[in-house]
């Protein structure tokens, strides 16, 4: 009989790998291993990533691409095939942050229940699938990940809540991963007026796969919530000043957010 994988240690040995298609083959693998029942979780497991031997940056990630602020990434026009390249690029390298965030979710929070930690495998399984589509489509457009400069606003925020995972659930999954459910229909329009229906399909099976995420960091957020007493609307305005998160601006998606667990009190906020 094989032995047994234990999910959270072997998610922090993904997070810490730098190749990305290592990454998203060592994810699948877990990902099986996980549908074949040969994997435990220890939820009390507590991994000490200071250690010599485990001293390697978290996350793993390849040397590029550059990393700049949001304003120097380069504008992406849909005229050429390189701008078109371009925004492709900059979802890939969204989708490799989710990923990571995803993994990161896994193993860093102990003491929740089993549901919490294979709810993320589900998360970093697709956004994998994910990544690896929009980076073979960048090398149908002819560049590859890395070719281009990207910026890391969404990492920023999963290293600002490495200490609580209530900031995490309100501050990544249903703030920022949200965003996507409001820009990814325009986007997907635009590329597809230029004629890319390659890259529109993509967007379509992203668009639905992160209303699944979104709902996950919604229905984690409220549990938590719940465990500790605190009123999810009230928490969630508190935690946004305290680490101060971004100020959302519409056009917001109400029909997604609303799949996605969003409620009508809160769905007030977007309209």
């Amino acid at each position: 009989m094989a032995q047994s994988l234990e999910l959270r240690a072997h998610a922090l040995q993904c997070l810490l790998e730098p190749d990305p298609a290592t990454k998203t083959a060592l994810i699948a693998a877990l990902a099986q291993a996980h549908l074949a029942g040969d994997w435990v979780v220890d939820n009390g497991a507590v991994f000490d990533v200071t250690r010599p031997d485990a001293a390697r940056p978290i996350p793993g990630r390849p040397e590029r691409p550059l990393l700049v602020p949001p304003r120097l990434v380069g504008r992406r026009s849909m005229v050429t095939v390189e701008g078109r390249a371009m925004l492709v690029h900059s979802l890939a390298h969204i989708e490799f942050n989710a990923m990571n965030l995803a993994l990161d979710a896994l193993w860093r929070f102990p003491d929740l229940p089993e549901a919490y930690y294979t709810d993320w495998l589900r998360v970093a399984k697709e956004e994998a699938y994910h990544f690896s589509m929009l980076a073979a489509h960048l090398h149908v457009l002819g560049y590859g990940y890395g070719d281009f400069p990207a910026h890391d606003s969404l990492w920023e925020m999963v290293e600002k809540t490495r200490g609580d995972v209530v900031a995490r659930m309100a501050l990544v999954p249903r703030t920022l991963e949200a965003r996507g459910l409001d820009a990814i229909p325009p986007l997907r329009a635009k590329i597809a007026q230029a004629g890319d229906m390659a890259a529109a399909a993509i967007l379509d099976i992203i668009l639905r796969d992160e209303v699944g995420h979104v709902e996950i960091g919604n229905r984690w957020y409220r549990y938590l919530c719940e465990r500790r007493g605190l009123d999810p609307q009230a928490a969630y305005g508190e935690l946004a000043l305290r680490y101060e998160a971004p100020v959302l601006k519409g056009p917001f998606n109400l029909e997604a957010r609303r799949r996605a667990g969003f409620t009508e009190a809160e769905l007030v906020d977007f309209s």
